[in-house]
């Protein structure tokens, strides 16, 4: 028979043992939508994409830092949780967002086939197809960029890539793994262009004028810059994320952030193009 030390021992025990139990977090729920993972685990996780200047770049501290980096804060701090940046890249940032991986991508434009994994939001901005040109390359359209003869960079796995390809298919093109491998390209003489954004080219040229020149071929050809999210049943994160970029585009805000960005490069609203707008 316990004596009632040990008997009480033995409540005590349990009681601490269901105490224990009851301070694991609870697994998250089966088929979980997306603002109420946020919501739970506070924390919005954004892909990142290191280099992109002016919309993401990551600095020697480590920190983040561009214009979509500022507009993530706001929504984060919004909805009442954490940023986190999860670095990502253009051939896997679709996938990430398929798998899970994180709540929120900028980058990737909308096209049908990355519709059929990630749900695009309303657009945030436009930007416009532009190329970095070497000295004396200044082709007035598309049409003359798409032949043969033209020696045209792109950056391998890009969104940039897939507009070389299917804006310049007949030029000569050549994919580089960095940006920085194919902008040295350009400035040495060897390839005619690259074909990049207007936004960032501003800020590439900004950096280094000894590039080349920016040329934004006609006609003007835009890409939406959306918000991309996965898909889930509820939804509700997609409402949220389309009501915060309605908000913030009708009072301006928006553009303020790209500004601002494109200030950190030395860029002004007088150096962009003055029949380009976003």
């Amino acid at each position: 028979m316990l004596s009632r030390r040990e008997f009480g021992g033995g409540l005590a025990a349990a009681a601490a043992g269901r105490r224990r139990r009851s301070e694991r977090p609870a697994p998250p729920p089966a088929n979980e939508p997306n603002l109420a993972r946020i919501l739970r685990t506070k924390k919005l996780r954004v892909g990142g994409l290191a280099g992109e200047q002016p919309y993401f770049y990551k600095k020697s501290t480590g920190h983040w830092s561009g214009f979509l980096v500022a507009m993530a804060g706001d929504l984060a701090s919004a909805l009442g949780v954490e940023l986190t940046i999860a670095e990502s890249n253009w051939a896997e940032m679709v996938g990430d967002l398929h798998t899970g991986k994180i709540d929120l991508g900028y980058g990737p434009s909308p096209t049908a086939r990355r519709a059929m994994f990630a749900d695009f939001s309303a657009p945030l901005l436009h930007d416009t197809y532009a190329i970095i040109a070497r000295k004396s390359f200044a082709p007035r359209s598309w049409a003359e960029i798409n032949v043969p003869e033209s020696l045209v960079a792109v950056d391998t796995g890009s969104t940039r890539e897939e507009a070389a390809r299917r804006l310049a298919g007949n030029a000569a093109i050549t994919g580089f793994q960095t940006r920085d491998e194919a902008l040295l390209a350009v400035q040495s003489g060897r390839i005619d262009c690259f074909v990049a954004t207007v936004l960032f080219a501003l800020a590439a040229l900004k950096k280094n004028p000894e590039i080349g020149e920016l040329v934004v071929p006609a006609p003007h050809l835009r890409v939406a810059i959306c918000p991309a999210i996965p898909y889930d049943d509820d939804r509700r994160f997609r409402g949220v994320v389309d009501a915060w970029t309605e908000d913030n585009r009708g009072i301006g805000q928006i553009r303020n952030w790209i500004l601002a960005g494109l200030a950190e490069f030395g860029v002004e609203s007088s150096d962009m193009p003055a029949d380009v707008s976003f």
